[in-house]
């Protein structure tokens, strides 16, 4: 992939003729080799080195203190590895809050306690993590896994749905600038959505093209979670199946290989990136993320359970069917 665009947005004031670091020479062509990575000229890949370098800087520094048991959690230079906190931020996010709060059907649990562990992966209720590349369309992604989710707990065939369909069509969104899920579970709602076969992923905002004729699947409505509630968000993973969620994400997260992730810096207020919660277990939640295999545990991450980390409570929701 050839970033461009950003180039001369990147903070800290890069210098195009920075002093790199000869020892690393070799890792830094095998990292481009294998992540694929090429730029326009001498000028933009220094930046880019500069970059790659105090990204791997600051995962040394940090598994050096995980070596010591400081951290419960282990950082991996990985595809993001050229690209500063920012950049990660405003192209591979996209989650807008406000709007959830215009929800008013409130997830009710019966009676039933929830099981010490859960994880739908293996009930086959989750598909295949997907990459939503350089485009804010994680709303779109989260959107479409709780209703993937929901489809298969009816007894249908779990299929995979298409988060271009969204992307594309829901007007009151803005593609790849970011969106609001409550507005794509309504166009789900009222139009239904394609699968992903029909309607494939570009990572590109495009011209709407879907039919009713493409039209896989719908859903009735939506309802959150009590916010900041973990208990709720227990009962409702247990109860109702994936579920909708949003977290803050720090520099830490982009690198985030494995572990139970914690770290104190994430807001638990102001959350800008939405994934799935697909199960949990003793101390931590099982999320998807829509960044690829090659990122974290094969695109999944372990966040502690407990303290409402990253805000993951503050913001869950699920599709009615």
């Amino acid at each position: 992939m050839i970033l461009c665009g950003l180039v001369l947005l990147v903070s800290g004031s890069v210098l195009v003729h920075a002093t790199h670091n000869p020892a690393l020479d070799t890792t830094w062509e095998d990292w481009k080799s294998t992540q694929q990575k090429g730029y326009f000229g001498l000028g933009e890949e220094a930046i880019r080195r500069t970059i790659w370098e105090k990204n791997m800087q600051l995962i040394e520094a940090h598994n050096q203190e995980y070596e010591l048991g400081i951290h419960t959690y282990e950082l991996g230079m990985n595809h993001l590895g050229d690209m500063t906190t920012e950049e990660v931020v405003a192209t591979m996010t996209g989650f807008r809050p406000d709007m959830e709060e215009e929800i008013n059907s409130t997830f009710v649990p019966d009676s039933k306690a929830a099981p010490s562990s859960i994880d739908y992966r293996a009930k086959g209720y989750v598909t295949p993590v997907k990459n939503q590349g350089s485009c804010g369309s994680c709303w779109a992604f989260s959107a479409v896994g709780a209703l993937e989710g929901q489809l298969k707990k009816q007894g249908k065939e779990l299929v995979d749905l298409s988060p271009q369909n969204l992307v594309d069509c829901v007007g009151q969104d803005s593609g790849c600038n970011g969106g609001y899920r409550i507005y794509a579970l309504d166009y789900v709602r009222r139009n239904g959505i394609a699968t992903e076969k029909a309607y494939p992923y570009t990572g590109m905002d495009e011209r709407c093209k879907y039919k009713s004729s493409m039209k896989r699947a719908s859903c009735r409505g939506y309802e959150k979670i009590k916010r900041g509630d973990e208990k709720m968000l227990e009962l409702a993973l247990s109860q109702i199946g994936p579920i909708s969620v949003s977290v803050n994400v720090q520099s830490s997260f982009h690198f985030y290989k494995k572990g139970i992730y914690n770290d104190w810096r994430c807001s638990r207020e102001h959350q800008n990136h939405a994934v799935l919660a697909v199960g949990y277990a003793p101390g931590y939640w099982i999320v998807k993320n829509s960044w690829g295999k090659r990122w974290g545990a094969k695109g999944y991450i372990y966040m502690k359970k407990g303290i409402n980390v990253c805000g993951i409570a503050n913001r869950a929701s699920y599709p009615v069917v």
